[in-house]
């Protein structure tokens, strides 16, 4: 039965925090979008149904204990790998990529939920496993190839972006649970070679975003396209903007994927510096609050769960922000709340559930 304390422990800042972004993206596709429909519904209204679907989850998820998941975590990733399987086999593709599969007619995207599911994981796997010294190497390896199975499945679709973010979510975890400074040097050397020996691995387009990140300006009209005018954008809204729907890149159609990857190119052509510092602010409280809810946790299961959910957050924030201004390869990766995506939107709202339920709880034990 659901205890009717809990409901005094509910952090209405971070749901207030996460809200104000998701209401600033919904803004800004209205903006970027208006005369744009999916299957009849204009695009910035599909966002807010997803946005109401998240809610929904967040009270859902707020409603059982998050200890439970220490149980169902193995089997959620034996179930999720099968599911990367499957797109191999059996998965829709879409601009090279093979990412979906057709379940009842509804779109699954399964990488997105292994990001959730491989936190759920290492969180149980690392609460276990306290060493005061650190891990060394040999202890590593569970953890390594639970990180690395579904990495390997989700690059073969090729989805490289999301190989990333679920390299990045599952390396910050482990430095979180603490590992020894030999074992830091051999990962370190370990992921020099790979990343050497991945580069001939790599499909054609994927070497031509690298070359492209190098030096946009090789192929303004081609390959260099997207970043050099997201750049134009970002640099034409100076200190305030142009206005809000007063873009010139967003508005002439000059910005590619401005729904989706370069949302943020949209807002800072029209907000200037002053909208992206205030925007950015909210995603840095966002960020510092998860960590704070980890801080504060009432078991080590939900400090870890807490800090995973948090580095998936900041680590999908840095990726689009630095691929958006040329400091990151573009490598087609959302911007929380802000883009256009229904599977993104779930996925983060998930999070924040996720989040919250480890909150209302911390006095429980």
């Amino acid at each position: 039965m659901f205890d009717r304390r809990l409901v005094t422990h509910f952090d209405w800042i971070f749901l207030l925090l996460v809200t104000l972004v998701a209401g600033a993206g919904i803004v800004n596709l209205y903006s970027a979008t208006a005369n744009w429909t999916v299957a009849g519904t204009p695009v910035y209204l599909k966002q807010l149904f997803w946005f109401g679907i998240g809610l929904l989850i967040v009270i859902g998820i707020c409603l059982f204990d998050y200890r439970h998941l220490e149980y169902l975590g193995y089997p959620a990733y034996g179930v999720v790998l099968l599911l990367l399987i499957a797109v191999l086999a059996l998965g829709r593709t879409s601009m090279g990529a093979t990412r979906w599969l057709s379940i009842g007619g509804v779109g699954l995207q399964p990488s997105e939920v292994m990001k959730i599911v491989i936190i759920i994981v290492l969180a149980k796997y690392f609460s276990e496993k306290a060493t005061p010294l650190g891990f060394p190497l040999k202890d590593l390896a569970v953890p390594g190839a639970l990180l690395l199975v579904p990495v390997l499945l989700v690059i073969k679709q090729p989805d490289l972006g999301t190989a990333m973010l679920l390299l990045a979510i599952g390396g910050s975890m482990t430095l979180f649970a603490g590992v020894r400074r030999s074992a830091v040097l051999g990962l370190g050397l370990g992921g020099l070679l790979a990343a050497l020996g991945g580069w001939f691995l790599l499909h054609d387009y994927q070497r031509q975003r690298i070359y492209t990140f190098v030096s946009p300006e090789r192929d303004p009209l081609g390959a260099g396209y997207h970043i050099i005018q997201s750049k134009i954008a970002v640099g034409s809204g100076g200190l305030f903007g142009r206005g809000f729907g007063k873009g010139t890149q967003a508005q002439l159609s000059f910005l590619p994927e401005r729904h989706t990857d370069f949302a943020f190119s949209v807002f800072a052509e029209e907000w200037g510096f002053a909208g992206c510092l205030l925007l950015l602010s909210l995603y840095l409280l966002i960020v510092l609050w998860g960590l704070y809810i980890a801080r504060r946790a009432s078991d080590r299961f939900g400090m870890f769960l807490a800090f995973g959910v948090s580095a998936m957050l900041f680590w999908h924030i840095v990726v689009n922000l630095g691929m958006v201004i040329g400091l990151l390869p573009v490598v087609g990766v959302p911007l929380p709340l802000f883009s256009y995506g229904g599977t993104s939107m779930i996925t983060t709202m998930t999070g924040a559930g996720l989040l919250l339920n480890v909150c209302m709880r911390r006095f429980m034990f």
